[in-house]
């Protein structure tokens, strides 16, 4: 099993920035894959970006160029850089990681960005 523990999300202005954080509960070297889901109210989730074998990063058209992943191994987490931030990256997002054949999930955590 895999647990996660998100942080950093929060209140912030249009055009600023967040950081958010997932530590894994073991060896971020052994889990498949992890990344960031997002949910808005009335929406699906979403993939945001992620992280998989031999470092692969991919991350969602829509915050391409604003958006980074990356991953710190030593504490087994896993970041993502959100600049230049927009009303409509308000959501809930969530930590997934992969591992094995089943998928864990962080709590959540929220960002809204409103002025």
């Amino acid at each position: 099993q895999v647990q996660l523990v998100e942080s950093g999300g929060g209140l912030v202005q249009p055009g600023g920035s967040l950081r958010l954080s997932c530590t894994a509960s073991r060896s971020i070297f052994t889990i498949n894959t992890m990344g960031w889901y997002r949910q808005a109210p009335g929406t699906q989730r979403e993939l945001v970006a992620s992280v998989g074998g031999g470092g692969i990063r991919n991350v969602t058209n829509s915050v391409k160029g604003r958006f980074t992943i990356s991953f710190d191994s030593a504490k087994n987490t896993v970041f993502l850089q959100m600049n230049s931030l927009e009303p409509e990256d308000t959501a809930r997002y969530y930590c997934y990681a992969r591992y094995l054949s089943n998928q864990y999930w962080g709590q959540g955590i929220q960002v809204t960005v409103s002025s």
